[in-house]
């Protein structure tokens, strides 16, 4: 049997990492990523795209893709398990070819960007809660854009620690991050009021306005579900990956979709949907309808907890990344380095909180669109292709994970992401652009250099 393709790319001194993830802690990475706080930071704007609640058909639509999608990251995950998910994908199935080298360091590239830009979201997007439970925050010099960049730094330090310290304290969070979206379902449907959920004339109305709005909400709901794959992302750090992986994967996609659709029923079928769309805090203007304001700043602590649960694993996940690709030589070298006691990819952390930090003075509806878009041209596409790839031209490498319906599942996904991507509109087709633009140009100064 062939040895670990992650050890294998690694040079036999490169420092290696502790397998101490099981398929709780994974799920519960997972879980607490893709809930967090982000159905309590964008109903109003997922209601806004399509201005109704037809846009919870988005929900569904979005669901279907990121379960397709999530089976390309099973049957990536298993047969390469790694640190640094798509980094490793890409490395590991297109480095025989000329551009082989290129892709992993582009995808890297544009990751700094991608990656921070969805932390980021999740500090700005707290920031209203925040307020509401300490009224006349404004007043703060530099206001909230400097109280998030704080926190992330805050969280980043929190995770200077060993990886199995890690995992046992991501199911800690996970657990509060399922209490709270439990609150707020039983809450819901004891007060649910199906006469609130009307739809709007010609809701369903099949032109571009209803093909462009659905595309909308595909894209905030796929930021919502972002998140499905983060155990990929710590494969060195997975016990038996083959199995391990696949499972999170699919557990996760199956168990946070069904919680999300009856979660955003609940809500408009409390706070009627119009109202909804220009809450700024809606989870706590949820509980407050219901309870007071008391319950609902009580509630508030718990809504923060999530947040904090939600950035908590993300960083973690997303800081092997660089670090994985600067340990093979594929990024900047200062990347690779691991604390000598700590064992955790300490330049890589620290650099992404502090990127992540800056990113917390802009917009949140420009962070959260720029985020999903620039992800998908590379690491979505690109990990459908390698899929493809990898079954066609390596079958040496053992696959204990095999998608079902192959080809159809990976297709569709394609599909997806494409129509979210073209309707994304022009600005952020831009931004992409610009960011594979600038990642190429790095990648070309960076070989001249060598």
């Amino acid at each position: 049997m062939t040895s670990d393709p992650a050890q294998a790319a690694a040079p036999s001194s490169a420092p290696q990492l502790e397998r101490g993830l099981g398929l709780l802690q994974a799920s519960a990475l997972n879980v607490a990523n893709m809930i967090g706080v982000g159905p309590f930071i964008t109903i109003p704007i997922f209601i806004a795209t399509m201005e109704g609640p037809q846009a919870l058909v988005g929900w569904i639509v979005a669901a279907v893709l990121v379960l397709c999608d999530g089976l390309v990251w099973s049957e990536l995950g298993a047969a390469l398990p790694g640190s640094g998910g798509t980094y490793h994908f890409f490395r590991e199935t297109y480095s025989r070819h000329v551009w082989g080298r290129a892709l992993p360091f582009l995808f890297i590239w544009q990751f700094l960007f991608s990656g921070t830009l969805e932390l980021a979201s999740g500090y700005i997007g707290i920031m209203g809660y925040v307020e509401y439970v300490f009224p006349g925050l404004q007043a703060v010099p530099f206001g909230t854009g400097a109280l998030a960049a704080s926190l992330a730094l805050v969280v980043t330090l929190a995770l200077c620690r060993r990886i199995q310290v890690l995992g046992w304290t991501s199911v800690v969070l996970c657990g509060g991050t399922m209490l709270t979206v439990l609150i707020v379902i039983a809450t819901g449907l004891w007060h649910f009021d199906a006469r609130l959920i009307d739809f709007p004339p010609h809701a369903f109305r099949l032109d571009g306005k209803f093909a462009t709005g659905l595309g909308g909400a595909m894209l905030i709901a796929i930021y919502d579900y972002l998140g499905y794959y983060n155990v990929c992302h710590l494969g060195d750090e997975v016990k038996d990956p083959g199995r391990t992986i696949p499972r999170a994967v699919m557990i996760s996609v199956v168990l946070v979709a069904a919680i999300y659709l009856t979660m955003n029923l609940t809500i408009i079928g409390v706070i009627p949907w119009r109202e909804a769309m220009a809450s700024q805090e809606i989870g706590a203007s949820f509980m407050e309808r219901l309870f007071g304001r008391g319950v609902a700043v009580a509630f508030t602590w718990l809504i923060l907890w999530t947040a904090l649960a939600c950035l908590f694993v993300m960083t973690l996940g997303y800081s092997r990344i660089p670090f994985a690709a600067a340990r093979n030589g594929d990024f900047f070298r200062a990347f690779a380095y691991v604390h000598p006691r700590g064992r955790y990819p300490q330049v890589s952390l620290l650099a992404l909180g502090v990127v992540t930090a800056v990113f917390c003075f802009f917009p949140l509806g420009d962070v959260i669109n720029a985020a999903v878009t620039v992800r998908i041209a590379i690491q979505f596409i690109g990990q459908i292709v390698a899929l493809h790839v990898l079954r066609t031209r390596r079958p040496e490498v053992a696959r204990p994970f095999r998608m079902a319906l192959y080809p159809l599942p990976s297709l569709l996904a394609l599909v997806g992401w494409l129509y979210v991507l073209c309707t994304s509109g022009w600005v952020f087709l831009g931004i992409t652009g610009s960011v594979l633009a600038t990642g190429l140009a790095v990648y070309w100064i960076r070989e001249r250099l060598r």
